[in-house]
């Protein structure tokens, strides 16, 4: 579903509330988790405002794009890449 550059702003928003919310409630590992999804989440955020993309599709695919590069590159040991990807679904579920 494609949305207009203000929606895809509100859905942006929405998803750094869901990071902001573990830094107040979370545990050392998803605080840890959180932090490292944020950064590729700006990233590819961006990009997105950049290319007018402007649907959860494009920004799941590029979330997907951004993790599969930094996983191959050796980021994150293979539990952590799992709970890292499994984070980034369960923000998508609450916007769904």
């Amino acid at each position: 579903m494609s949305l207009n550059e203000a929606q895809f702003s509100d859905l942006v928003d929405e998803l750094q509330n869901s990071f902001d919310t573990i830094v107040e409630t979370g545990d050392d590992q998803e605080l840890f988790i959180s932090g490292y999804v944020n950064g590729h989440f700006s990233l590819v955020a961006s990009q997105c405002f950049n290319e007018q993309a402007y649907s959860v599709a494009a920004l799941d695919s590029k979330m997907q794009s951004s993790f599969n590069h930094a996983f191959a590159d050796g980021e994150l040991q293979e539990e952590d890449q799992e709970y890292a990807r499994a984070f980034w679904q369960s923000c998508l579920q609450k916007i769904g």
